[in-house]
């Protein structure tokens, strides 16, 4: 497999640290809102990340933070009147909400910042003692010259960050480029006792402990959001190499910036399109097609031209898959056709060598449609054999695992009710009574049932 470092701006062959377990940290949201469709991408990007490597037999340790404090978390709390404590704990329940509408499959471990500040005060204190941190009146920065790498993440020279850094009222920091791993607690915030007097850890600390904690000093993949890579993730790299003297991610993953009707979406133009809006009008899977089905460094836009068109290609997936199940329940005991059958399986290895080339889901969704029109052309309205059916029922879930789309198939088990209308229809039709038959049509459609006369039989869908 091969997988786009951003640290090397190539393709490289993904071989991990260790072989018997692949490390993977994606940074989470911070809790203080409803998450919205930028922070949704790399949610359900790495999921697919993590759930094809297992597909691939690997053992992999995810960790995915939640940020439970935070600047915004506590404005949030004070314009509400409550403590930071039940913004964040509401949030996270929110969170959950739509991370299990989209099929997100949760992670190894969800650390949360406020129960790691031993770790992180501990990362501090080294920091310090090896003149990378220093402490001014409760605040500690971090000495961002004296790591002379640092830029090599987001690959701009020195002189350019330093151009556009900025020392912003109240801060003392030695040069504008430095950043705060702790902050003094003001009047009203929260805090914890520190060597350096009550406060609170700045963002990027969090995670650098986190990983440490959770996966160790050196890990295989970091993955985010394009938006991380200056200064979150580039901070991250300085702490933490800094501080434990070794490599901290042996490969970086970023994911595109997603637009709005062709506009960057931002708080500030107030195009902000969160997850739970379009999920009460389309259904959380649309909102999960939508963002696995670009190629994960692309820009992708939204828009309801764009969801619409991602909504009709599931039904047609789904349509595909019910056409299956009743092909199976109807198949004919005849020999199997070996062609067909290799031909379904080789729709398996032109998956598989998309998704090796660096996650390229868009060509893996094709690789399964091609899957649907073998299935629909030469398996559906013929005779194939059994096995025949069921092989391409296996691959077809199979891959639409690894995506993790179609989990919202319902049951094609109908009460007696609907089945005996379903029988009364085909006496009805052998006996060319057609005002019955489709007086009969007409009922089941008003009770969501679809049916599809076929040479094989009548087949169905829900609505």
């Amino acid at each position: 497999m091969k997988i786009y470092n951003t640290m090397t701006r190539q393709k490289e062959e993904f071989i991990p640290v260790d072989e018997n377990e692949v490390k993977i940290y994606a940074c989470g949201p911070t809790v203080y809102n409803y998450i919205h469709i930028g922070n949704a991408r790399p949610l359900c990007v790495f999921d697919v990340l993590r759930r094809y490597m297992e597909y691939r037999g690997m053992n992999v340790k995810f960790v995915q933070n939640f940020t439970d404090v935070d600047d915004k978390i506590i404005k949030r709390a004070n314009e509400e009147g409550i403590t930071f404590e039940e913004v964040s704990k509401k949030y996270i329940k929110e969170f959950w909400t739509d991370a299990h509408g989209l099929n997100f499959k949760e992670a190894t471990v969800h650390p949360k910042a406020t129960e790691n500040i031993d770790e992180i005060i501990e990362i501090i204190k080294i920091l310090e003692d090896k003149g990378y941190a220093y402490a001014v009146d409760g605040d500690v920065y971090f000495r961002t010259l004296k790591f002379k790498e640092y830029g090599k993440l987001s690959h701009q020279p020195i002189e350019d960050l330093q151009s556009g850094a900025r020392i912003a009222i109240g801060e003392k920091k030695e040069d504008p480029l430095d950043f705060a791993l702790w902050k003094s607690a003001k009047e009203g915030e929260p805090y914890w006792e520190s060597p350096w007097g009550k406060g609170r850890p700045g963002w990027h600390i969090e995670c650098s402990a986190m990983n440490r904690r959770y996966l160790g000093k050196t890990i295989d993949i970091h993955c985010g959001g394009q938006d991380l890579i200056f200064p979150h993730h580039e901070n991250e790299i300085a702490q933490s190499e800094c501080a434990n003297g070794c490599t901290f991610s042996k490969y970086w993953m970023h994911n595109g910036y997603i637009n709005v009707d062709n506009v960057k979406m931002s708080k500030s133009l107030g195009n902000f399109k969160t997850v739970r809006e379009i999920a009460d009008v389309y259904g959380y899977e649309v909102i999960r097609y939508f963002l696995i089905s670009s190629h994960y460094r692309s820009p992708i836009n939204y828009s309801l031209e764009i969801i619409e068109q991602c909504k009709s290609a599931l039904e047609r997936l789904y349509t595909c898959r019910d056409s299956l199940d009743f092909a199976i329940k109807n198949a004919k005991d005849i020999d199997d056709d070996t062609s067909l059958i290799n031909q379904i399986n080789s729709r398996r290895e032109q998956f598989i060598e998309a998704m090796d080339d660096d996650l390229n889901t868009a060509d893996g969704i094709a690789a399964i449609f091609e899957l649907v029109k073998d299935i629909n052309t030469k398996i559906l309205d013929k005779d194939v054999s059994l096995n025949v059916c069921k092989t391409a029922a296996d691959v077809f879930d199979e891959l639409c695992s690894v995506l993790g789309i179609l989990y919202n198939r319902k049951s094609n088990d109908l009460d007696s009710e609907i089945e005996e209308l379903v029988n009364k229809r085909q006496e009805a039709r052998a006996n060319k009574d057609w005002a019955t038959a489709d007086k009969i049509r007409d009922d089941l459609k008003a009770k969501g049932i679809i049916l599809k006369d076929t040479p094989q039989g009548v087949t169905w869908t829900k609505e």
